[in-house]
């Protein structure tokens, strides 16, 4: 008979039934757990290199439409820098924070649930274990002990504790995946958010305060140049008055 066969799933037991939903659910939570991070998850590097090209040139509003265009949490934080951009660095490192701390739960949502199936599940099939024992045990003590009575539950015992096994093994290994992927991003949100801090406080705070201080200098420099007349235009004006003097 072979494993696959749908008549030695039945012969589980109503725990094969339990292990199937748990089974299903694990499935889905952990498909939408992978699309959810692969959306999420970028290449920081080169996103943050954008934005510092574009910072570069002054354009901060072009780098919050493409901060706000990027899905995933390291956007939504250099978004929160780039909005405090001029603030001072304990402000900025406030802001930056606590962007990341409202990210943080959306990246580990479920996986509590897919941990929780994990252990469950051998738990479930060793219940179904039991239940076949017992079974078994009761048609010994019954007057119809025979070998087909007393192997249908001893196959029971036996499904469960593989159905649970079965379930238990790839709904860790599920877990441990997808763990891994956020600790990955969550080091890119650490990453990204230590970078454009260092960038904002330094290069586009102290670039913007030398075109400040260019533009002031030019302003002044054409104002002084607007009111100290030439010399030929002093000596004209003298030459002028000396003659209405005279007359």
């Amino acid at each position: 008979m072979a494993f696959t066969d749908f008549s030695l799933f039945a012969r589980g037991g109503p725990m094969m039934w339990v292990l199937l939903v748990l089974g299903f659910l694990c499935l889905v939570l952990f498909m939408e757990r992978v699309f959810y991070l692969h959306r999420g998850q970028i290449k920081a590097a080169e996103f943050l290199g954008g934005i510092k090209n574009i910072l570069a040139k002054r354009r901060i509003v072009e780098a919050l439409t493409v901060c706000e265009e990027t899905p995933g949490p390291v956007a939504a934080v250099v978004k929160a820098a780039l909005l405090h951009a001029e603030d001072d660095a304990d402000r900025l490192r406030f802001e930056v924070q606590e962007a990341a701390v409202i990210e943080l739960p959306g990246l580990e949502r479920r996986l509590g649930s897919i941990a929780a199936i994990a252990q469950v599940a051998p738990l479930v099939g060793l219940l179904g274990t039991v239940l076949g024992m017992a079974t078994t045990f009761y048609a010994f003590e019954r007057d119809y002990a025979t070998a087909s009575a007393l192997s249908e539950g001893m196959w029971q015992a036996l499904l469960c504790s593989v159905g649970g096994l079965l379930l238990a093994i790839p709904a860790h290994l599920a877990q441990h995946f997808l763990a891994g992927r956020v600790r990955a991003i969550v080091r890119d949100i650490e990453w990204a958010g230590n970078e454009i801090m260092r960038y904002l406080l330094t290069d586009y705070q102290r670039s913007g305060a030398s075109a400040a201080s260019t533009t002031e200098g030019s302003v002044s420099e054409k104002s002084g140049q607007a009111g100290v007349p030439s010399n030929a235009a002093e000596i004209a004006q003298s030459a002028s008055l000396g003659e209405g003097a005279v007359a």
